[in-house]
């Protein structure tokens, strides 16, 4: 990762991986890389990318990239890539799916807690439009995510609606105070278990719901 950073030695000993196949090391041990793919990543020629061409047409200035990557890396190295493969800016869906996999991997966390999250589709842009910088990538997606989901969260399966579990229902609403969108939490209580006498529930009775705390909570 950001090859560019490496110490100058290491460009010594991947020229001799790529070129013969293995590695040996100062005690005369040999390493086989022949059933090896190498991947590297670079920051080179971002900057470059990210500037915008003037007039119609391309995005960014075309070749600019391929000329900083020519300044930093030497021509023997170069020559034993197989393939530079540029990365550009993620597009809207793929964003989309990286809110989903953050949401998830917090709905993983909470399986203990017998907690469950929806994510409706309104809450999931919102997420990403703050979320998504074209210069920083989807890195910022998890701080969103820890201010706007996780913290108001924490109160509720403390001390609030989620301490015996339940389903969390996250939305898009506007705050009444400054008009403005935010994101809304509504709780739902697990359902209770049937009984043999038909109480708290009774034996094939619905799940009472109107005693199901549905509790709105707008962020800060």
């Amino acid at each position: 990762d950001e090859i560019e950073k490496a110490h100058p030695d290491l460009f010594n000993i991947l020229l001799q991986v790529m070129d013969h196949g293995k590695l040996t090391d100062n005690n005369g041990k040999k390493v086989d890389f022949r059933n090896v793919i190498l991947i590297m990543t670079t920051n080179a020629g971002a900057q470059e990318m990210s500037k915008q061409a003037i007039g119609f047409g391309r995005g960014s200035k075309e070749g600019e990239d391929e000329e900083a990557i020519k300044k930093l890396f030497s021509p023997e190295f170069r020559n034993r890539l197989d393939a530079v493969i540029p990365f550009g800016h993620l597009p809207p869906d793929v964003i989309s799916m990286v809110v989903e996999k953050f949401v998830l991997q917090l709905e993983n966390q909470l399986q203990d807690r017998k907690v469950s999250i929806e994510l409706s589709p309104e809450a999931n842009q919102w997420i990403a439009r703050r979320g998504y910088d074209e210069h920083y990538g989807a890195r910022p997606l998890a701080r969103v995510i820890q201010e706007y989901i996780k913290k108001p969260l924490a109160d509720e399966l403390l001390f609030g609606a989620l301490t015996k579990g339940g389903t969390v229902k996250i939305s898009v609403g506007k705050d009444p105070d400054s008009g403005e969108e935010r994101l809304v939490f509504s709780f739902v209580a697990p359902k209770r278990r049937a009984t043999a006498k038909g109480k708290k529930g009774g034996e094939g009775s619905a799940p009472d719901e109107k005693g199901a705390p549905k509790v709105p909570l707008l962020t800060n």
